[in-house]
């Protein structure tokens, strides 16, 4: 048994990714109870490609819509119907409104151009208000946003129906994207959400809010962002060596144990594995490890109910010294036979000689 890979792997040392030779940890029960104590005390955090940027986004609060170009406010003047435009049975609010031109301008009777871009309701209802108080005395003004069009997102990916969103006065954060989008479809991976906005992006981990309660992942979202919902196609674990059925297999929302692989598996071969030497091969991350598992006996299964898997894992579990034999004499036999039939054959035209 070596204590450490024969065969050198990329690990971070200083800051720089260098090869070396990564040490062979015994799966016990010290180890387990070290990486239950390292889970717990790793606080989920929002990741970025730079840094953790959790600073920059804050969590969805109530706060008042900034009117943009495109969207349609609805004044009323109280007592005043001629400074109104009535909707009517056959038109809607939309329809005879007061429209943001591009440039960010609306006009009013009496008030003239007014920019509005930026601005809330209630500013815009007090710009009104101290302009029309020229002309009417004690002058009550209602404005109200009768339709969002100057502010969008777009959820793409593994969602049931992914496509633009208009923003409204109502936050709107990464959770209230995805179920106006219909939810997450099975292929999703809930922990990897990504987060695009100013050509910055971050991954966002849903899971950790459904599971731990992690509120600071529902992202508030501007205008401009695109949340994108990648697929699990890169949760996967490897059983491979002297199991039933090797292969690759899914993990469900990132999670398996060795145990759980296995079983998956069909379990070890009985008769051509050796139980005492079952290994995990885990190269995905910036410092790479191997793990080693002897499970020569029954209740150390336990241990490997205990101990998780990471996406692209790779478990290995080794052939029996008798396995190796056999396979090394099945590959020989033929040859040696051949040879033997060949030794044995007579030649009539040279006197039956062989």
């Amino acid at each position: 048994m070596r204590e450490q890979s024969s065969v050198q792997l990329p690990v971070k040392q200083g800051g720089e990714v260098v090869p070396g030779n990564v040490k062979v940890k015994a799966i016990t029960a010290e180890l387990i109870i070290e990486m239950d104590k390292a889970l717990k005390s790793k606080a989920p955090v929002l990741k970025g490609g730079q840094a953790a940027v959790s600073g920059k986004f804050t969590v969805a609060d109530m706060a008042d819509y900034k009117i943009g170009a495109g969207d349609i406010l609805n004044i009323t003047v109280w007592d005043h119907p001629e400074l109104t435009i009535p909707a009517g049975p056959y038109r809607t609010a939309d329809s005879s409104g007061n429209l943001v031109t591009e440039d960010g301008t609306i006009y009013y009777p009496y008030a003239g151009i007014i920019p509005v871009v930026g601005k809330t309701a209630r500013q815009v209802r007090d710009i009104l208000a101290q302009k029309l108080s020229k002309y009417i005395e004690k002058v009550q003004i209602d404005v109200r946003i009768t339709a969002f069009r100057s502010k969008r997102v777009y959820v793409v990916g593994e969602v049931k129906v992914p496509g633009q969103q208009e923003l409204n006065d109502v936050p709107a954060t990464i959770l209230d994207a995805v179920s106006r989008a219909g939810g997450f479809t099975t292929e999703s991976d809930h922990s990897q959400v990504l987060l695009t906005r100013n050509g910055a992006t971050w991954r966002v981990d849903l899971q950790s809010l459904y599971e731990d309660g992690a509120v600071e992942q529902n992202l508030r979202l501007e205008s401009g962002d695109i949340v994108n919902v990648p697929d699990r196609a890169l949760n996967k674990v490897f059983v491979l060596g002297e199991v039933q059925k090797p292969g690759s297999y899914f993990m469900n929302k990132k999670r398996i144990t060795l145990a759980e692989a296995l079983a998956d598996a069909g379990y070890i071969n009985q008769l051509t594995s050796n139980p005492s030497w079952i290994f995990v091969m885990r190269g995905q991350a910036d410092s790479p490890e191997l793990f080693h598992l002897n499970s020569k006996s029954p209740d150390s299964l336990v241990l490997a109910d205990r101990f998780p898997l990471r996406p692209r894992d790779i478990v290995y579990v080794d052939a029996a010294e008798v396995a190796r034999w056999n396979r090394v004499i099945s590959n020989i036999l033929p040859t040696a036979t051949m040879l033997n039939t060949i030794s044995a054959t007579q030649y009539p035209l040279f006197g039956g000689r062989q």
